[in-house]
């Protein structure tokens, strides 16, 4: 039976350059690969498939790269701040009630506006940390979102995902990008990093029983993991994207080049 397939971006079809923007809350290392990706497609002789085109932000703190980031690659930066936003609203900052929904979505619909102005083809979430109900968005989650539960869920999902893997006893940790959808890390599975393996300083056991010493583990394998994982599939994903090589059947499954990858494209498969 032939399965029609939807490239998720069709370079032929648009004739042009993807149309990137990136959605950040913290430091912005992320959107900083995707940029130099960029840049070092430029210098190829096809060119780059892609560019990002804005940099958008949800804290106006001082504590977010955005700015610096935007300076230095020549592009328009937005910021604007969800803490802040619901704060004047009088609101928790939730989505698991209608009024936190409500302004959730009337959050969004500014960075809708955004998106629409600047001709957007792709979200990239690098680092983008609030709920979002905006379509068409890649994201970077810090775990293999191939491991499943026994009743068929994704394991390591949330903000505690290195965490988690860790203390179930993982004895490798692994990225994953995803197209997203309205769920928490559940959307289509893109890419999947090479691994990092766990390397712990006592017996897993003891380790649990000391908190401090645990979340120290935590943070630095989280932190290698970016620069193994993250940094090497976000942009290779887009860049993929841009040139039509990730498609989707009308069940959400996910191709490359045409063959299907129901675990995430792996570049040692």
């Amino acid at each position: 039976m032939h399965m029609t397939l939807t490239p998720i971006f069709d370079p032929k079809e648009k004739g042009r350059a993807m149309r990137v923007a990136a959605f950040m809350s913290g430091s912005g290392t992320n959107v900083i690969r995707c940029i130099e990706r960029q840049r070092a497609l430029e210098k190829e002789p096809r060119g780059s498939p892609f560019r990002v085109v804005f940099l958008f932000s949800d804290r106006s703190d001082g504590k977010s790269g955005g700015e610096q980031i935007a300076r230095d690659a020549g592009i328009p930066y937005i910021s604007y701040d969800i803490r802040r936003f619901h704060e004047l609203k009088g609101l928790q900052r939730t989505t698991s009630t209608p009024e936190g929904m409500a302004a959730r979505r009337e959050y969004d619909a500014t960075a809708s506006r955004l998106v629409d102005a600047f001709g957007i083809d792709l979200i990239v979430l690098a680092g983008y940390m609030s709920y979002l109900t905006l379509n068409r968005c890649v994201n970077v989650h810090p775990a293999d979102l191939s491991i499943l539960t026994p009743n068929g869920k994704r394991r390591y999902v949330g903000d505690h995902a290195v965490e988690d893997a860790i203390a179930s006893g993982e004895t490798s940790l692994r990225s994953s990008t995803i197209w997203t959808d309205e769920g928490v890390d559940t959307g289509p599975l893109l890419m999947v990093s090479d691994p990092l393996p766990v390397e712990l300083p006592s017996p897993l056991p003891d380790l649990l029983e000391n908190k401090l010493t645990f979340r120290k583990v935590v943070e630095e394998h989280q932190k290698r993991l970016k620069e193994i994982g993250d940094w090497n599939i976000l942009p290779l994903t887009i860049e993929m994207i841009a040139r039509g090589r990730f498609s989707l059947d009308k069940h959400g499954n996910v191709y490359v080049d045409g063959r299907p990858f129901p675990q995430g494209y792996r570049l040692k498969q």
